[in-house]
């Protein structure tokens, strides 16, 4: 028997919480869930859902998903965002590994994505594999943006889908590609990128092309359309972003920054602090 700690890390997840909890009833022997300071009820639905609760401020979702795991009292750790949910298939899976001896010590799930009142099957969204069950002294969450699990050798696969309730509604897809173009343009400037116009005006054309084409996007209907030109918004918006970063760096070394115009983006700490219980790049 493998048992199994259950890993959440949330910020103001209330209305997410009561399908997350009742999807791993039955496979979750223990649930360690680790919030950041959230308003809402998410603390007191844990509580009576059974989960150990631990609060800690939130620096970034790498941090807070190690320290979740670090909290387990099991070596097998099942990391579970706030707005997912394991189908039928998945947690058959799942109970099925439980009793068998583990071949590998990471295992990876196809990741289905409901978007604005429909599950989407193309347009790169699926099967969106994600390493989610893992055993915490093989393999830990790094990066600051794509918080990613690291880990040697390769993971194995369960069958079943792991159904994600990404957006609520096209304002928060569209909030989201905000936080989320601040916080990679501020990534690439730290890193010494300074080249941005080129890519501003011939990678988003490619992105649009690469979900809506070659990601069969158009099977997806109008939301395919949708999600592609979103895509495409995104990464301009990346690169726009980068492109002012770049330019403020040479007002402040030319000295002509004085003050006035609009002041600079925000550092990434600042742009990845605002929903602490997602990762921005999910």
């Amino acid at each position: 028997m493998n048992p199994l700690s259950v890993c959440i890390v949330a910020y103001n997840e209330a209305h997410n919480l009561p399908r997350a909890f009742e999807s791993i009833r039955g496979i979750a022997d223990e649930i360690v869930l680790v919030d950041a300071g959230s308003t809402d009820r998410t603390q007191e639905i844990a509580r009576q859902a059974g989960a150990r609760v631990f609060v800690r401020p939130f620096t970034n979702h790498s941090d807070q998903k190690n320290y979740a795991a670090s909290l387990a009292t099991n070596d097998w750790i099942f990391l579970l965002d706030a707005d997912e949910a394991p189908d039928a298939a998945l947690r058959q899976s799942i109970l099925e590994w439980k009793t068998g001896e583990p071949k590998f010590s990471v295992y990876e799930m196809a990741r289905l994505n409901w978007y604005l009142g429909a599950w989407i099957r193309h347009s790169r969204w699926y099967p969106d594999y994600k390493e989610r069950i893992y055993r915490r002294d093989k393999a830990a969450f790094c990066h600051v943006v794509h918080s990613a699990l690291q880990f040697k050798g390769r993971a194995g696969r369960l069958r079943g889908n792991l159904q994600h309730y990404s957006f609520r509604s096209l304002a928060e897809h569209e909030e989201k590609l905000e936080r989320y173009g601040a916080a990679v343009a501020r990534d690439m400037f730290d890193r010494g990128r300074r080249n941005w116009r080129a890519a501003m005006w011939l990678a988003a054309p490619w992105a649009w092309f690469h979900h809506y084409v070659m990601g069969a996007g158009f099977l997806d209907g109008r939301r395919g359309a949708l999600i592609a030109r979103m895509a495409a918004r995104g990464v301009r918006l990346k690169f726009a972003k980068l492109g002012k970063l770049v330019e403020d760096e040479r007002r402040l070394q030319s000295g002509g920054w004085r003050g006035a115009g609009p002041a600079p983006e925000r550092g990434l700490e600042s742009a990845t602090r605002e929903m602490p219980g997602r990762s921005l790049a999910d």
